[in-house]
């Protein structure tokens, strides 16, 4: 016997070895230049790529990223997108608000657990950094041994995101400028890191001739080789600064599995709305004609992008046809931009899968209304929620808090809820001349069931209202229902989905709509929570939320070195 309990402790000390591995990484960020859609700018590159190479772990891994600024003038900080970092929340990588940003010439290190299987990001959260390039995705598998909920072949990872040739520097003054400069649609859509800009519409022409070259290999299309009868899972994330998209497979259905993590209960679908900062896992069969090569496309919808950005290409390659044999049909059109209620209608029928439910508290301690509002301060356009627009401090929120430095941001609390429910107009371009920008946050009490209302109103434009996908780190959130028009106070709350609802990180309030979404205030920390809209975010689209700081950790010192936490940093 005691033999056989000597065999069974080696066992599970071998187990536990297996399921506790660290994942290292080094990576260097600089800028190079590259030509994704054929046009030549700087990007931001990881080891020189962009997308950034794909984070792989499994459940319970511990993940290690050393960081390394080489981009000589500007500051950085990585997020881990749907990570809800447990136990680490300075590794969340939230300029201003989890660490100090890592400085020119600096090496930082993350460390996290991936506590949970699924399908997430990594991106830039420093200034507009995001959208020049620094993302890229990760992929958490279930421990050997443990089979998912649905059978496929192979594991690919596709990351969706826009292109500017503009950069980042000349945006952010666009945007912060009097008169108001907005960043305009983009020039490009890319999938797994490639687009293909037409070079006849530079404007003016370049006397460049390399500012932008057809026939760059580095913009040719991405190719997603398939081998016939076989069924691929597509980790499908996007990044995209600025749009909603749908994302299709030409003459082939997608079933849509998991979400943000998730498992879903499979729907079929041709088109796959997908917003900024959202992901999702769909099972495809490659069941079609083998002699030829597919279609994959992605089209903006939710802004009328038709004349200004095409399409975002790529090619299904039916093995063991040529790669670059083009498909002998026109790419399918995508849906039309401003159809709403058909978006409206995927959002409503995720639910969670059976048998992978988990049931939200049945009721909330309480209710916050976000009002999303466009607003003037002080002559500058800014985006405000409940007429508060955010603004970063120089002090990171979760030192200040740990360390008892008051005095760094402003301690008021910021509204619950705005506007009245019975005259406010959302249809109505609206004054909001009370509006202000300030660092404050909420304080949550710990461990205490929160809901949140997402709504959704008017824009400083008649007769404009915008999708804006909202981002919670640190948590995942019951999504418990959406709505058009304005939020019923009285009466929406009996329709929640209590009985099923999907859990994600990432949701989208709709034009002129509400959704509604429930947590629990968990997870010791400081966590953003957002609109994932670039500009959008650096506008002022956000909140902080505050709970349990005082069950936080020890602070590592490598987090500070701005603002009042100069001389924390010091040994």
């Amino acid at each position: 016997m005691s033999q056989l309990i000597a065999l069974l402790l080696c066992v599970f000390a071998a187990l536990a070895s297996a399921e506790a591995r660290v994942r290292r990484y080094k990576w260097d960020v600089k800028y190079e230049f590259k030509s994704p859609d054929c046009y030549r700018k700087l990007a931001i590159t990881i080891n020189g790529k962009t997308p950034g190479p794909t984070v792989l772990a499994q459940q319970g891994d511990t993940v290690v990223v050393e960081v390394t600024n080489g981009l000589a003038t500007e500051n950085l900080a990585i997020h881990w997108h749907g990570i809800r970092q447990i136990g680490s929340p300075w590794s969340d990588g939230t300029e201003g608000v989890t660490q100090c940003p890592i400085l020119p010439g600096e090496t930082f290190t993350y460390r996290f657990v991936v506590d949970r299987p699924g399908t997430y990001l990594y991106h830039a959260h420093y200034g507009m950094q995001r959208e020049a390039g620094l993302y890229g995705s990760i992929r958490v598998s279930l421990p050997d041994g443990v089979a998912e909920p649905f059978a496929y072949d192979y594991d690919r990872s596709i990351i969706l995101n826009d292109w500017y040739h503009k950069s980042t520097h000349e945006q952010a003054v666009g945007l912060s400028s009097i008169p108001f400069g907005w960043v305009g649609e983009p020039q490009s859509l890319l999938i797994q890191g490639k687009g293909k800009f037409d070079c006849s519409k530079l404007a003016p022409p370049s006397s460049d001739p390399t500012a932008c070259n057809a026939t760059n290999p580095e913009c040719s299309p991405y190719v997603l080789t398939v081998v016939p009868s076989k069924t691929y899972r597509l980790r499908i994330s996007s990044v995209i600064a600025l749009s909603a998209l749908s994302f299709q497979i030409e003459g082939h259905n997608m079933t849509i599995v998991e979400s943000d993590g998730h498992y879903v209960e499979p729907i079929v679908a041709q088109n796959l709305f997908i917003y900024s900062g959202e992901t999702y896992s769909v099972l495809i069969k490659i069941d079609q004609e083998p002699s030829r090569n597919y279609w994959i496309t992605t089209n903006i919808v939710g802004r009328n992008a038709t004349a200004t950005t095409p399409p975002g290409l790529a090619v299904l390659n039916y093995y063991p046809n040529h790669p670059k044999r083009v498909p002998p049909t026109y790419p399918p059109s995508g849906p039309i931009w401003n159809d709403i209620a058909v978006r409206l209608a995927q959002g409503k029928a995720i639910k969670a899968r059976q048998g992978y439910v988990h049931t939200p508290p049945p009721k909330s301690d309480r209710v916050i209304v976000f009002l999303n509002t466009q607003n003037t301060i002080d002559g500058y356009y800014r985006w405000s929620v409940n007429n508060v627009s955010f603004r970063h401090p120089h002090t990171p929120y979760l030192i200040a808090l740990k360390e008892n430095l008051r005095h760094v941001f402003d301690q008021r609390p910021p509204p619950d809820q705005l506007y009245d429910f019975a005259n406010y107009d959302i249809y109505q371009k609206v004054n909001n001349t009370n509006a202000t920008s300030s660092d404050s946050i909420y304080r949550i009490k710990f461990n205490s069931t929160v809901d949140i209302i997402l709504q959704n109103a008017n824009t400083m434009i008649e007769n404009n209202s915008e999708t804006h996908p909202w981002h919670l780190h640190g948590h995942d959130f019951w999504v418990l229902g959406y709505g058009t028009g304005k939020f019923d106070v009285n009466n929406d709350p009996k329709k929640y989905n209590l009985a099923n609802p999907i859990m994600k990180n990432t949701v989208a309030v709709h034009p002129y709509g509400w959704t509604a979404l429930r947590f629990v205030a968990d997870n010791p920390g400081v966590w953003a929570f957002h609109c994932h809209i670039e500009s959008h975010f650096y506008m002022g689209m956000g909140v902080v939320f505050e709970e349990g700081v005082e069950k936080v950790g020890k602070l590592p010192l490598e987090i500070m070195g701005c603002g009042e936490t100069k001389a924390l940093k010091r040994p």
